[in-house]
């Protein structure tokens, strides 16, 4: 859990966010990168125990501000067993999702969502590695053309 992409830290307390889209695909759980847009089911993981005995609720919004058109909102309320769900239509675009434990202090806990879009930071990263040793591979083949025993062996097979 400590490596979980989905798992946010505040006060020492954790929550872990999953996104489906059972009309999608059946198995298919998501975190901050949901491939299709449409109705996306939320379950709020509450992890640890203080939490359950604090209102929590949920409020996802179009953008990256507070101050985005709400599309889905679950009040605050007690979960006893540590489990939130709701459920919002989403179209293409970025959302934030805020889970808010009302604690002394309150703990206020946020991910960032990317609905149907591509992030070329992946793509760039996947590609890179490939990129290169085609990039080494033709710089080698260049040097070995240019070099004069690649001429004197291709000069022998031809005799």
């Amino acid at each position: 859990m400590a490596e979980d992409p989905c798992a946010r830290y505040v006060g020492g307390n954790m929550v872990h966010l999953s996104a489906y889209q059972p009309q999608y695909d059946q198995k298919g759980q998501y975190c901050t990168e949901i491939p299709i847009a449409g109705d996306t089911y939320f379950v709020v993981d509450l992890i640890d125990q203080p939490l359950r005995g604090m209102p929590v609720s949920l409020k996802i919004f179009r953008g990256d501000d507070n101050e985005g058109e709400t599309v889905a909102q679950v009040k605050a309320d007690y979960h006893p067993d540590g489990v939130i769900s709701g459920i919002g239509k989403l179209d293409k675009g970025l959302y934030s999702v805020v889970v808010t434990a009302e604690g002394i202090p309150p703990l206020q806990y946020a991910y960032q969502l990317r609905v149907d879009m591509i992030d070329y930071g992946k793509v760039s990263r996947a590609w890179a590695g490939p990129l290169i040793a085609v990039l080494f591979l033709s710089w080698l083949m260049y040097r070995l053309i240019q070099s004069g025993r690649w001429r004197q062996w291709l000069g022998s097979r031809n005799q």
